[in-house]
């Protein structure tokens, strides 16, 4: 049987990470989920542990269409405008529930085996294959390599989103905050004035 899954979290900081041992990710305004297929059976677990299973029905079908029958993913659950951006607001009203998908960076059991000690290069391999191909409802996250991290932050901030999580490419996924695990977040985004108006 495998061990209970957590999810890693990023460390925050205020510099993207350079250098051929990162990759680096666009950060999306959504809800982080762990989605747990066993067989028949799908569960979407948030960061608080709650069971969201029956909140989004396209991410439960995606897994659910998938050839594997056992898979653990690491993701973030978004609604995405028109203009492939993550739109939380509606995310948050609940009115797009059936909307939701899920936007995958990283599967930590695959086929009864835990994948958490590999190296995220090859974790995300495996989660490319598993999601070749894939039904609407879930998608892979790009990655781009470390030397152009800081170029990517300043796109990223210019088409308005909430920022990039950076990954050390050679690092097993490990439970709790971690520091393999940087996050860098766009000062101008709305996800920042929320952060910002809750400490007030």
């Amino acid at each position: 049987m495998l061990k209970a899954f957590e999810f890693c979290l990023p460390t925050a900081a205020k510099a993207v990470p350079i250098g051929p041992d990162w990759i680096h990710e666009v950060k999306y305004d959504g809800y982080r989920l762990r989605v747990e297929r066993q067989g028949k059976t799908v569960r979407l677990i948030t960061k608080n542990g709650h069971n969201w299973t029956d909140r989004f029905p396209w991410i439960v079908q995606a897994a659910l269409k998938n050839r594997e029958q056992q898979f653990v993913i690491d993701g973030e659950a978004v609604v995405l405008g028109v203009d492939g951006v993550s739109d939380f607001n509606a995310l948050h009203s609940r009115k797009h529930d059936d909307e939701v998908q899920l936007y995958a960076f990283d599967v930590l059991a695959l086929g009864g085996e835990d994948l958490r000690q590999l190296p995220l290069s090859m974790r995300k391999t495996n989660l490319a294959r598993l999601l070749r191909g894939r039904p609407d409802g879930m998608f892979v996250a790009p990655f781009e390599p470390g030397e152009i991290g800081t170029q990517l932050f300043g796109a990223a901030a210019r088409m308005g989103l909430e920022g990039l999580v950076s990954k050390r490419r050679d690092r097993r996924y490990s439970a709790g905050r971690s520091k393999d695990w940087i996050k860098v977040k766009n000062r101008t985004h709305s996800a920042m004035m929320r952060v910002m108006d809750a400490h007030k």
